[in-house]
């Protein structure tokens, strides 16, 4: 499989995922475990090959509705964001998707006012408990108040520019779920991680951190973003895309259950755009997208939500 890795992710070249290159690398003391370990998740994966034909409808391994979210990150001003709700408010969707948008804090309210109902409000960021005196931070109650339904935690630029912990991320996540507020739990490893051979690692370890903390998974959904993929333009292919997905799938129904690895949504998040979702979606274990630029475009993200026809096959 071809990667469009380029620069500092030329490393990452030739036909191989990122993950299976670097398992060469490993010692001899952890060669059985680990053959072991992709031996498993290549069954996964001629698995869900071979299941496709028994779905009637969408090709999705999650039973859940395909979601898509878009963090507007630190980006907008009042005039810029009333046209990007302009245009989504005209928009043509898809009826079959969640659609999640993330303005800055700041316009919350004014996005909450203004953009049709059938896109929700989600925050991109919390505090760990009720207000008080945390100054600069905002309290789930807050975000609630305001009409916000989610809120992005674990995103990579928290974790690595903020300095976030995976412990205080979990904290967060449990909090903001004990008052009904959902989450968008943020994964993914750096490029030296994966170039290690420590996608898995990286990626598992996060979501222990959630599933240490969480008192359930009903109301969350995961989001794997390589690090090295948001905001590049490199995008991890389709395929690379689906053996993670595949093994987080995989890590939930081990560690957690095999109902939550079936109802929990793993979308995908890294230079999503309107020319590559249709592609990602295909695949069966990506459930939907978190969109970054892209989501500050109404046209394009409309395609982005619209790729989930990509998934439906014939009855």
């Amino acid at each position: 499989m071809s990667t469009s890795l380029t620069g500092a992710g030329s490393q990452l070249s030739g036909h191989f995922s990122g993950l299976r290159k670097s398992f060469l690398k490993l010692d001899n003391s952890n060669f059985n475990s680990t053959q072991s370990f992709f031996q498993n998740v290549d069954s996964h994966l001629r698995l869900s090959s071979s299941r496709k034909g028994c779905r009637a409808v969408v090709t999705m391994a999650g039973s859940g509705k395909f979601f898509v979210g878009g963090n507007w990150k630190c980006n907008g001003t009042k005039d810029s964001i009333s046209k990007l709700v302009s245009d989504l408010n005209s928009a043509t969707l898809e009826s079959d998707v969640d659609v999640v948008v993330a303005p800055p804090f700041v316009y919350l309210d004014q996005v909450k006012n203004s953009l049709t109902d059938r896109i929700e409000i989600a925050a991109q960021n919390c505090w760990t408990g009720k207000g008080g005196a945390f100054t600069g931070e905002i309290s789930v109650e807050q975000l609630k108040d305001l009409g916000c339904k989610w809120v992005v935690l674990g995103h990579s630029e928290r974790r690595h520019i903020i300095g976030e912990t995976d412990k205080f991320i979990g904290t967060k996540a449990a909090y903001a779920l004990s008052q009904n507020l959902g989450v968008i739990a943020c994964i993914g490893e750096l490029l030296e991680e994966r170039e290690a051979g420590k996608t898995f690692d990286v990626c598992f370890q996060h979501m222990k951190a959630f599933a240490d903390a969480v008192p359930s998974w009903d109301n969350i959904v995961i989001a794997y973003e390589p690090v090295w993929a948001i905001g590049t333009g490199k995008v991890a292919t389709p395929e690379q895309a689906q053996e993670v997905h595949v093994a987080v799938r995989d890590w939930l129904s081990k560690n957690v259950s095999a109902e939550v690895a079936s109802k929990t949504r793993i979308i995908y998040g890294g230079s999503v755009n309107g020319g590559n979702c249709a592609e990602l979606a295909k695949q069966e274990d990506i459930d939907g997208f978190l969109v970054g630029g892209a989501s500050l475009k109404g046209p394009e993200f409309a395609t982005i939500i619209n790729s989930v026809t990509s998934k439906k096959v014939a009855a």
